[in-house]
């Protein structure tokens, strides 16, 4: 039976006192978090959020191209250095650079900002949906939210990590020439922009951690405390994905074999394989936090093998299920 949205369901299973080491603190949380990875599937919600990525991905791409073509040809050519400094595969370099060159049209590009930004917010808001539903899956509860509730999450989480997004895109983009650039328009000297080249980097993994601590907080249909800029899963995020994102280069830049196997579509490839890790680690500060939220419920006398161990935010669209059942009975 679905616990109502405001009460913990009672205990039934096994418990742990309070001070028990084996369940509360991160070290125990951690250790549950991998064991969980396979039992929540968490690499076959990573291939589905790596396809809502995917969707989304392109069309704001479009975006910012198109909005470059506005700028003129100096911001172009700015962006184009930037990319050739930091893309080291050649055919993901070729992609972008041939689309940045194709957004001198402004008139076209215009029209292209339009279209590509409604595809890529509705796109995005799939990738959102999809890591509601994993969330609801990692913190073991249903989704009792109605529609008119969930719709109005997942666009406003969409909008606000989009706007994050090109806050990072545009941190990524300001440097080299076009630091410089900008910096002579501003009037500020080129040590400040040398300043920033630097620490544009730790600015960015801030605003990373908060795009993970929005979509741990709003996602799951769960009351898992308040809001929290940066939360301990958002942390573990971060470090996985830097790791795995350095050992996947790494291993594509010394062992890989995509250029043999795929021929001119090693590049995305490649991409893919990247996101879909990312996703995999996003996914995995999400169980860590779920895992702390059980430790937590279990020092405080939930029994270990009770489902859910949290509070439902809304229980209304399951409420409504049992009564149509009844109905029917």
């Amino acid at each position: 039976m679905i616990p109502p949205a405001r009460q913990l369901v009672p205990t039934r299973g096994r418990t742990a006192p309070p001070t028990c080491p084996a369940v509360g603190g991160r070290r125990p949380a951690l250790r549950r978090t991998f064991s969980e990875f396979q039992d929540d599937s968490l690499t076959d919600w990573a291939a589905a959020l790596t396809y809502y990525g995917v969707l989304s991905i392109f069309p704001g791409v479009l975006v910012l191209i198109s909005i470059l073509g506005l700028l003129g040809e100096s911001a172009t050519q700015g962006v184009t250095d930037t990319v050739n400094q930091a893309v080291p595969e050649d055919s993901i370099r070729k992609i972008i650079t041939d689309a940045i060159g194709a957004a001198d049209n402004g008139g076209l590009a215009s029209v292209a900002a339009i279209i590509g930004l409604v595809a890529a917010f509705w796109s995005a808001s799939g990738y959102v949906g999809a890591f509601m539903r994993a969330s609801n899956t990692i913190y073991d509860v249903p989704e009792g939210r109605p529609i008119w509730k969930t719709l109005p999450i997942r666009l406003g989480v969409t909008a606000v990590i989009g706007v994050l997004l090109l806050a990072s895109a545009v941190i990524v983009v300001f440097t080299g020439r076009l630091a410089e650039s900008v910096g002579d328009v501003i009037g500020v000297g080129s040590t400040a922009v040398a300043v920033w080249d630097i620490a544009k980097w730790p600015v960015l993994l801030v605003l990373v951690s908060l795009m993970f601590a929005i979509l741990y907080w709003a996602s799951p249909n769960a009351r898992h405390g308040g809001f929290r800029w940066v939360s301990p899963g958002g942390v573990l995020a971060v470090v996985i994905w830097l790791l795995i994102s350095g050992l996947f280069a790494f291993y594509v830049s010394n062992f890989g074999s995509y250029d043999k196997t795929y021929g001119t579509l090693a590049g995305v490839i490649i991409f893919l394989v990247w996101l879909w890790l990312s996703n995999i680690a996003i996914l995995l500060g999400a169980e860590f936090d779920a895992e702390l939220e059980r430790g937590r419920a279990i020092a405080a006398g939930h029994g270990v093998d009770d489902e859910p161990y949290v509070e439902l935010r809304d229980d209304r669209k399951l409420r409504k299920k049992r009564n149509q059942r009844g109905s029917v009975d």
